[in-house]
């Protein structure tokens, strides 16, 4: 009887343990670990500080009020530099060294694609918003399992690229070429414009593209230049769109000039000064601005009166809000990376007139798309 009492006692001590032994990675009863893997140098770090700092300061906030279901969250915050294999790097170093509970806030279609389909998706590890309108991050899990640990809180650059379509086709414009950055960003726009110019019976009059991080574009000004457009769509980040535009008004060519919203209105501002004036960017974030749009009110009250109003704060904002709102809907005690997952499939949130909303086989949230101006001294106009 003695020996069996000492058995039993051995079994509750193991018992008691299990907790701790078999709680979820990056969990504990007082914080939640959460990475991200973004450009903080190179020719995207503009976006990617923006977006670290506004979600870091958003958890901060979030953490002096108690955390979430009393637990603090915790970012730690790597540079990709926007080069995707140092976004595969730095998601497999946050998984398998930070030991993450999951993901956030990631920039790049190409960067994300890669990262899920060799990294997270496989290690079952959720990512929560990212930068990117790709159609191969928008798959239903049932065509690639990995897409069921990615959510994104965005339009696609095809919703995007059929705004600018319908845009330009109605002005009765015909003579449009466009210049794409050469990976899936690039090419996931140059795929819709030209679906969305098909359905008013149109082509692009030229194509040509540049390599991602360079601003060698001598060829593709020669090729558009050739074409004497009415209009040239620009899918590139700030940089290569500023130097294209540059180079065209330099041959003494003024074609209306448009732009998918990862461009970055106010970087392209400050490459481009006036000339940025009269270029059109689709955008997929509610108006900063807004003074009567609950979720902007919120935002312009988060950064403060001393602060600059941006879209990238903006969607940083958002990304930080849903994350939060997974985390508390998920749970408590039991809080898991499965349950996060299948709190976030039935997420149907409106973050105060930006409604984001997935579903077992729908991971893209949002198809809200508005176009805007850049105007006098770099101000956007919706």
């Amino acid at each position: 009887m003695k020996a069996i009492r000492h058995i039993l006692s051995a079994c509750l001590i193991g018992i008691a343990a299990l907790p701790a032994a078999f709680a979820e990675t990056g969990v504990t009863d007082t914080s939640i670990s959460l990475g991200m893997s973004v450009p903080l140098s190179g020719p995207a770090s503009a976006h990617g500080q923006e977006l670290k700092n506004v979600i870091n300061a958003y958890f901060e906030q979030v953490n002096k009020n108690g955390g979430v279901n009393g637990r603090k969250l915790q970012l730690t915050v790597l540079d990709d530099a926007y080069d995707p294999e140092k976004t595969v790097a730095n998601t497999k170093t946050l998984i398998e060294t930070n030991k993450v509970f999951a993901l956030i806030g990631y920039y790049g279609s190409t960067a994300m694609t890669d990262a899920m389909n060799k990294v997270f998706g496989p290690a079952k590890v959720p990512l929560i918003g990212g930068i990117s309108g790709a159609m191969s991050l928008r798959q239903p899990p049932a065509g690639n399992p990995n897409n069921r640990y990615l959510f994104v809180q965005r339009a696609s650059y095809a919703d995007e690229a059929e705004a600018i379509g319908t845009q330009l086709a109605t002005l009765g414009l015909k003579n449009i070429a466009v210049f794409y950055q050469n990976d899936g960003f690039g090419k996931a726009g140059l795929e819709g414009l030209t679906h969305a110019l098909k359905k008013h019976n149109l082509t692009p009059s030229a194509t040509a593209s540049v390599e991602r991080n360079s601003e060698d574009i001598g060829k593709a000004v020669e090729a558009i230049a050739k074409a004497a457009p009415q209009a040239v769509v620009m899918v590139t980040l700030y940089k290569p769109t500023a130097a294209m535009v540059k180079a065209l008004h330099k041959l003494n060519q003024n074609p209306m000039f448009m732009t998918l919203s990862p461009v970055g209105a106010e970087q392209l501002t400050q490459e481009l000064g006036n000339d940025a004036r009269g270029i059109g960017i689709s955008q997929v974030m509610p108006y900063p601005w807004n003074d009567t749009l609950p979720i902007a009110k919120e935002y312009q009250h988060f950064v403060g009166k001393q602060g600059t109003y941006s879209y990238t704060g903006m969607e940083g904002f958002i990304i930080a809000k849903l994350a939060v709102e997974a985390l508390r809907k998920a749970g408590g005690k039991e809080l898991s990376r499965e349950k996060l997952v299948s709190t976030l499939e039935g997420m149907n949130q409106d973050f105060g007139g930006y409604r984001v909303s997935f579903g077992p086989n729908n991971h893209a949230g949002s198809q809200f798309v508005q176009l805007t101006v850049i105007g006098a001294g770099g101000k956007l106009m919706k």
